[in-house]
């Protein structure tokens, strides 16, 4: 069959890979020059910057798109096989977490020794507190793998067995699990701005993504994440994958309720299956001829500010930091705002800072550091719920803010700088945040699949591989 893929993001990509494998005749269409679409790279005077995720988690499963299976559990790393080009680097500390008392938790992949970092820093009652956190989220862990994650959506009839159900509490939000050590419950409640959420509100379920990062650890791909576009990228043409980039897809042709083909620009690309690799409510609103709306879903989601720095000399920072601000819960309060009382979303005058630096040649020159300071955002706009960036001034005053956060949370880098860039906030960076309920791989019409960060599973470079999975699946052999 003719397949069409529409955006060249990792799930694109991945499905790509997946169905011209199955012998499927494939053609990939991209808006933009490069391959890649979250997984991007900004590069300047001899540094290279990932703007995208710059953790990988699970890894694994991308060895699958390359090549060998991913048995969650069975080994002690990567596939050999699935990973000859890429050579990833396990990452210990994973994250160094700074709290507003001065107080360092560095974690790591091996629970016992993560468990006792929590007793020597944060006490032993935080200590129990985790071991308890920690068995929840491994049972979370273990069903969200069996049910959810590498299976289409099921209904909401499908039988669940009790103890899964009573581990993931559909109900309960990550907040609401109960955790009373104020510096372990900011180490909790970071994991759902992993989806763009507030903790507040996020499900409690998202307890399976500390397990996935803790107990498979984080890692790091030398030359910076996007260099697994690359890889995707180059797997897909060895397989025959033609790539079209610069080639924005405007409609999706989808008469009699089964897809023909996609329109780019003012011509028509046939196809009998066509796979999207675009934000869902896109699909949905603009490229399908009949425009259909999702059903509601947690529409509040964090967008980033983002610093890149040139430093000179060498800052002894770990690959992953977090600066915790005094009152995290004040930082959700500026960045989501309360439309419904009046309040409006701002700049956290006080925010949690994420500073990632790579100890990597690749991707700095010598005597130097590459940067990539991270500040949770609303996004661009004039709604209640956004921020106007745009506003003159105020990009360059928020920048200077965050530097003034960074020292005074010990981390003067300011006469050390070689250059600053500055990414504004546009639309959310995570997706659709904050639901377990999210569209289905399988489109309205005949023939349209969906893959990426807002359909199910989720978002995250491994949930859009699984995601790419799911749709090859469906879609089945040529």
């Amino acid at each position: 069959m003719k397949v069409v893929i529409v955006g060249a993001g990792v799930g694109g990509l991945t499905a790509a890979l997946r169905l011209a494998g199955a012998g499927h005749e494939v053609t990939v269409l991209e808006r933009s020059a490069v391959v890649g679409g979250k997984l991007a790279r900004y590069a300047r005077d001899g540094f290279a910057f990932d703007t995208g995720p710059s953790l990988l988690t699970l890894p694994e499963v991308f060895g699958d798109s390359l090549r060998g299976p991913f048995r969650p559990g069975a080994g002690s790393g990567p596939d050999e096989t699935g990973w000859t080009a890429l050579e990833p680097v396990p990452l210990d500390p994973i994250v160094r977490h700074r709290f507003p008392d001065g107080a360092v938790l560095d974690s790591c992949r091996d629970p016992d020794a993560f468990a006792g970092r929590v007793a020597t820093v944060l006490g032993e009652a935080a200590a129990e507190e985790w071991a308890a956190l920690w068995r929840r989220a491994g049972r979370i862990w273990d069903a969200s793998w069996r049910h959810v994650l590498r299976t289409p959506l099921a209904p909401a009839r499908q039988a669940w067995r009790l103890r899964d159900l009573w581990a993931i509490r559909p109900g309960q939000t990550l907040r609401g699990v109960g955790v009373r050590d104020p510096r372990l419950r900011m180490f909790v409640d970071r994991y759902a701005t992993y989806a763009g959420a507030d903790p507040r509100r996020a499900p409690a379920a998202l307890l399976a993504v500390v397990y996935a990062e803790l107990a498979f650890g984080g890692w790091y791909l030398p030359g910076g994440l996007a260099t697994l576009a690359d890889a995707l990228l180059s797997r897909c043409l060895d397989r025959g994958v033609v790539v079209r980039t610069q080639t924005p897809v405007t409609a999706i042709d989808a008469a009699g309720g089964r897809v023909h083909g996609v329109r780019a620009g003012g011509e028509r690309i046939p196809a009998d299956v066509v796979v999207t690799d675009v934000d869902a409510a896109t699909v949905y609103r603009d490229l399908l001829p009949a425009p259909r709306r999702l059903a509601r879903l947690a529409d509040r989601s964090l967008a980033g500010f983002v610093l890149l720095l040139g430093v000179r000399g060498d800052s002894g920072l770990a690959h992953h930091n977090v600066f915790f601000p005094e009152d995290y819960d004040a930082e959700f309060d500026a960045v989501f705002g309360d439309p419904g009382r009046g309040v409006r979303a701002r700049p956290a005058p006080d925010p949690t800072v994420y500073v990632t630096v790579a100890d990597d040649p690749l991707v700095r020159p010598a005597g130097h550091e590459a940067w990539f300071v991270l500040v949770n955002a609303a996004r661009q706009g004039t709604a209640p719920s956004a921020v106007d960036w745009r506003r003159p001034g105020l990009a360059e005053a928020y920048a200077e803010r965050i530097l003034d956060v960074l020292e005074s949370r010990g981390v003067a880098v300011r006469d050390r700088l070689a250059f600053r860039e500055v990414l504004l906030p546009s639309d959310p960076i995570y997706g659709t945040a904050g639901s377990l309920t999210r569209p289905p791989n399988r489109g309205p019409v005949e023939g349209l699949f969906l893959v990426g960060g807002t359909v199910h599973p989720g978002g995250g470079l491994p949930m859009v591989t699984l995601s790419a999975e799911i749709a090859a699946a469906q879609i089945g052999p040529a």
